[in-house]
């Protein structure tokens, strides 16, 4: 995003200094798309997904899609993503987001691709049409997941990902956190959702990839566990979800 566009190499070199070792740039529509893809080609240790986001259903035209499907057979294009539904600023119309979410799905199967799903205040529809149009894709992330305990088990029963991020550790986060107390630990994946939804103590500013770390400590204090552990564990989930070779992926 533009909010990078004077410092990005500074914002990697601080993710590397933090100890990730593979980042994911996800495209909310086609310009963004083809510039994740164009760092992704420069940076060994990024890859991209490639999308037309919610707020731009409508720009998912026949033609959109055909480029759609191009940019997604590109090298390191790891999903199709962020794909999905938002109730909360409907910045397009419903029928558009369903069809647009629908469309999306189709092609993400026809390539045996995973998604990553935007989901806002549109639970509900979005698990319905996931039964409907998603069984068979490789896998199933629902991006800052958002929802209650009992959608999270459903997900979980699908064989889905979940993805959490700062509002982990934000004070309000209470339910969060006690669905995640007791989640299966190969379905945790971390992301950041930069530039938004930093982690405390953050929250305010930008967001960026090296902040992933408080994220990392804070599920580690929930799970009891040693945040090397922790960190290892949703690295796994996160090349298994995203088909990236593992041993390249190690921070």
């Amino acid at each position: 995003m533009a909010d990078f566009d004077t410092d990005r190499l500074a914002v990697l070199a601080r993710a590397r200094s933090a100890g990730l070792g593979a980042l994911i740039a996800v495209g909310y529509d086609l310009p963004s798309s083809r510039q994740a893809i164009d760092l992704a080609a420069q940076e060994s240790d990024v890859y991209a997904c490639v999308a037309i986001h919610p707020h731009h259903a409508t720009d998912l035209t026949p033609v959109a899609l055909a480029e759609l499907e191009a940019l997604a057979s590109r090298p390191k294009v790891v999903g199709i993503g962020e794909i999905g539904l938002d109730f909360f600023r409907n910045l397009a119309p419903r029928d558009a987001q369903e069809a647009a979410f629908r469309a999306q799905l189709r092609l993400a199967d026809a390539l045996r691709l995973p998604v990553a799903i935007h989901d806002r205040e549109a639970h509900h529809e979005t698990m319905r049409i996931l039964a409907e149009d998603a069984a068979r894709l490789p896998a199933v992330v629902l991006h800052c997941f958002s929802g209650s305990e009992a959608m999270a088990a459903e997900a979980w029963s699908r064989g889905y990902f979940i993805g959490v991020g700062g509002p982990l550790t934000y004070p309000g986060a209470g339910a969060l956190r006690e669905t995640l107390a007791g989640a299966p630990r190969d379905r945790i994946l971390l992301e950041t959702d930069a530039p938004y939804l930093p982690p405390t103590p953050h929250r305010g500013k930008r967001n960026e990839p090296a902040y992933l770390q408080l994220v990392a400590e804070r599920l580690a204090t929930l799970w009891d566990a040693a945040p090397d552990g922790v960190a290892e564990a949703v690295t796994r989930n996160t090349c298994r979800a995203f088909g990236i070779p593992l041993e390249g992926a190690r921070g």
